[in-house]
């Protein structure tokens, strides 16, 4: 026997019925049905509409409710059944307290699927550079895909893979050997490293700065120890002030990593490409690995400059195989943003090429491109601009909001839910969509926002079938769709279902349901990276 779901879960049918006093408005749709022709096994035979409903009508007659099934029907070629509501109510609160904090992850959808190893690959900032808006969706993203792994009980490596080698730190090293101030460095270091880069990036059609940056890299690359010292000193600078944004978003690093890592590496990369026949050297030298599948160099990726530097895709290669010898993982997932499809790809198959059959484990995420982000000043360039620009807007919306409840402390609310904002913002749609931002539509407290969803969790479908769908396309609108629709019901039921002034074993009841909704309104704003507030 087949039974489909239908359109509406039994769980978002539940909510609409409490809300609405005992008068569903999606009476007429089942909760499961189950289709004639599935059971007959006369999907192909032609069978015309009035022979399906004749059939449905004799099946359905054989058929008697019970405990469990209140009402059957028959559609078109279908019988319909509806499930007890009193029995399910009791059942999904039931399930929700037992459960707590595993609500949902407890579920028989999960039970089957074997534990994995996974290493997720996110956030990745260029170090010397402050952190720039552009990070913050590879941040998020990666965060909640590890949260949800993690929460299904896989082991979780959240690696941090620094943007810290390439030509780009022989420009800036140049830069700061001719404008750079030591005593700036100590003060401000990424400001005054920023300054420096645009300063030198001015200068650098010059062909004796061009000269300066060519050399400092290759000093660089060969470790020469008053270069490496102050490479050292940059990456160092940068770490430190990105562990205090993450420490605002809620985000932590199981390892940081950088490409200087696999510098000496990739070239035991270059050799065993070399050795397998795979690289191939350019009238200029520069080095490449045919990709074409006629190998008529009609599809190729270079792999090293001509005077020997490392490349990109030469250090991801290098870290891609000493992850796997570390952590000997069952999926590596990579999240960047769509312009480094490409790249990827290419990463993926030369690994192939390579014969490492683990390749066909490696994913890349993609998503689009934040549009139209700006503060009261202008154009944002740092992600801390728009964390205080959403701080400092949210505290002013509390400040005039009659609702606002005394707090402790303002400060901190105003941060937890400025950043709720700015993550549902971002996952409500399908992450490879470019979006535009809007700051009154993030901080909006009616509708589907990141400050609703706190509001309706201070204040007071199946939930399972949702962070299945999440977690095998790593997608966040499910469960950012699925909370806010349970916002929104457990709003409407708020304003019906009164506690106060209600007879002890019925306020006992509605108490449970909205404290079985704030629970698995909690559960799932922290999957998602989103602290929950508990005043607002």
């Amino acid at each position: 026997m087949i039974l489909h779901l239908a359109a509406v879960g039994a769980a978002a049918e539940l909510w609409r019925l409490v809300t609405f006093g005992g008068v569903s408005p999606l009476r007429q749709v089942a909760d499961f049905q189950l289709f004639v022709d599935s059971v007959t096994g006369n999907r192909s035979s032609g069978h015309s509409k009035a022979d399906l409903q004749l059939q449905a009508q004799k099946l359905a007659e054989k058929l008697n409710c019970d405990t469990i099934v209140s009402e059957i029907s028959i559609g078109s070629g279908t019988v319909n059944f509806k499930i007890n509501r009193e029995l399910l109510a009791k059942t999904v609160l039931q399930h929700v307290f037992n459960d707590g904090s595993e609500y949902g992850i407890r579920s028989e959808l999960f039970s089957a699927l074997p534990k994995r190893k996974i290493v997720v690959e996110f956030s990745s900032p260029n170090i010397a550079k402050k952190f720039h808006i552009g990070h913050l969706r590879s941040t998020i993203i990666g965060n909640f895909i590890a949260n949800l792994k993690e929460a299904l009980g896989h082991q979780v490596t959240r690696i941090n893979y620094l943007g810290d080698w390439g030509m780009q730190f022989g420009l800036l090293g140049a830069g700061f050997q001719q404008f750079g101030s030591e005593e700036k460095l100590k003060s401000t270091a990424l400001q005054h490293l920023f300054e420096v880069y645009v300063q030198v990036n001015k200068a650098a059609q010059d062909e004796n700065v061009k000269k300066m940056a060519q050399d400092f890299f290759k000093k660089l690359e060969a470790r020469e120890a008053q270069v490496l010292s102050l490479w050292q000193r940059f990456r160092n600078f940068s770490i430190e002030e990105y562990v205090h944004i993450y420490k605002r978003l809620g985000v932590h690093f199981d390892e940081y990593s950088g490409e200087s890592f696999y510098h000496e590496k990739s070239q035991e990369v270059l050799k065993m490409l070399d050795k397998k026949g795979l690289l191939q050297k350019t009238g200029e030298g520069t080095g490449i690995v045919d990709l074409s599948e006629k190998r008529d160099l009609s599809s190729c990726s270079v792999v090293a400059r001509s005077d020997g530097t490392s490349l990109y895709i030469t250090r991801d290669l290098a870290a891609a195989i000493d992850r796997m010898n570390t952590y000997n993982f069952d999926t590596m997932i990579y999240v960047t943003d769509k312009s480094q499809s490409s790249h990827f790809q290419k990463l993926f198959q030369i690994l192939k090429l390579m014969d490492y059959e683990w390749a066909e484990r490696c994913q890349h995420v993609p998503f689009g491109l934040v549009q139209g982000m700006k503060t009261r000043s202008g154009e944002v360039v740092f992600l801390e601009d728009v964390l205080d620009e959403a701080r400092t807007r949210m505290l002013q919306n509390m400040a005039s909001a009659k609702t606002t409840k005394e707090l402790e402390n303002p400060l901190e609310t105003a941060e937890m839910v400025g950043l709720a904002a700015l993550i549902i913002q971002d996952f409500k749609g399908h992450l490879l969509s470019d979006y535009q931002f809007s700051w009154d539509r993030v901080l909006q407290s009616r509708g589907d926002t990141g400050v609703f969803l706190q509001y309706t969790h201070a204040r007071l479908h199946r939930y399972d079938e949702v962070l299945y769908k999440s977690s095998e396309d790593l997608q966040p609108k499910h469960i950012v769709s699925y909370l806010l629709t349970l916002s929104h019901l457990a709003g409407a039921a708020h304003e019906t279902l009164h506690v106060k002034g209600s007879a002890p074993e019925i306020a006992q009841a509605r108490l449970c349901l909205f404290q079985a909704a704030r629970l698995v309104l909690a559960n799932g704003m922290k999957l998602l990276g989103i602290t929950p507030v508990l005043k607002m």
